[in-house]
Order: C-alpha cells, then structure tokens, then sequence
C-alpha cells in the first residue's frame, strides 16, 4: 500500500511542478504549486515526519499561498509578447527539456529502482519530530532559514511595488487647480 501511494504523490508532485512552469495563467500556476505542495505532504507523511508534513501544508500550501494568490490577483496578468524574443528559444527550449529528461530517466533507472526491493532507509529514532527540527533550524540552519524569510518578504514587498506602480500607470493624470472645473467657469475666463 505505501509503494502505491508513493507513486500517486510522486507522479502528483511531478504533475504539480510541470503544471507550475508549463500554465501560462499566473493564477492557474499557483493553483498547481499548492498541489505540487500537497503531494510532498504525503511523501513527508511516508518518510514518519508528520510535524514537518502538517507544517508543509499549513504554512506553504495555506499561508504562503494565499500570499501568492493575492499578489497574482492584484498584480493582474501581463500581456505576453507576440514573438519570440530569442530566434529559436522555443527549439532550444524543446531540446534542452528532452535531454534533461533522458538524463534524469537514465539517472532514476540506473539507481532507484535497486532500492524498491530493501526496506528503505535507515531512519533515526525522532526523525521529523518537532523538537528535532527546531534544534536543526535554530542551530545548523539558522542563517539560511533567515534568509529564506528575508528573500520571501522582498518577494512580496517587490509585487506590491511593481503593481502600485503599474496602477499609478493607468490613473490619469491629476488636473491643475487652474483648469477651469465647470462649462460656465470656463466661458467667465
């Protein structure tokens, strides 16, 4: 049974991923980065870490996502451009995502599928338990955890800069306080 529900949350975090590159509607994109989320909370509730999967799906597919939801909805969507920017980006594109699909194939058959038939590995007693990830993130991880936060608060803090300034783009601009405001004062001047 745990083989079969690793392979529904491996092919949905997979779908998930694709969907978050591949969507061109912003909002659509993070529609399957939330269930590209999900996914890894199952493949986290497999590996006996249940603090680390409840916190997967309350801070980044619940808090951290409406974040993302509402900066897609008050930014809006951008206009994309008509042509390609590069000549040939789309045939490099094309080829650059096949051969880095044969070399992640070749990778995966060469060394995974030998580790379906052992038990997996050797997990320590308390792996995934809240006190255990404190201590990782409070003493080794500390610095990139930080600076995990601070990159995230400059992520949003860029949106609702760009979007207020795209706002101010579309307003019209202010009238002088000389232009005349009514038909009549314009014809007494």
């Amino acid at each position: 049974m745990e083989a079969v529900l690793f392979f529904i949350a491996a092919i949905g975090a997979t779908a998930g991923a694709i969907g978050v590159v591949a969507l061109r509607n912003p909002f659509y994109s993070v529609l399957a980065l939330v269930a590209h989320l999900f996914s890894l909370a199952v493949l986290f509730l497999l590996l006996t870490s249940a603090f680390v999967a409840a916190a997967q799906v309350v801070v980044y597919a619940g808090a951290v996502m409406v974040l993302y939801v509402f900066v897609v909805a008050y930014v809006g969507e951008a206009h994309e451009a008509k042509l390609d920017p590069v000549p040939g980006q789309r045939l490099f594109a094309g080829l650059l995502a096949f051969f880095l699909f044969v070399e992640i194939s070749a990778a995966v058959l060469s060394s995974a599928l030998k580790a379906l038939s052992t038990k997996g590995p050797d997990v320590p007693a308390g792996f995934g338990d809240p006190a255990a990830i404190g201590n990782l993130l409070l003493e080794k991880f500390l610095v990139p955890f930080e600076a995990a936060s601070v990159l995230l608060l400059i992520a949003a803090v860029g949106a609702i800069v760009l979007a207020g300034r795209k706002q101010r783009e579309k307003q019209p601009p202010p009238r002088r306080a000389t232009e005349p405001t009514s038909v009549k004062e314009a014809l007494t001047r």
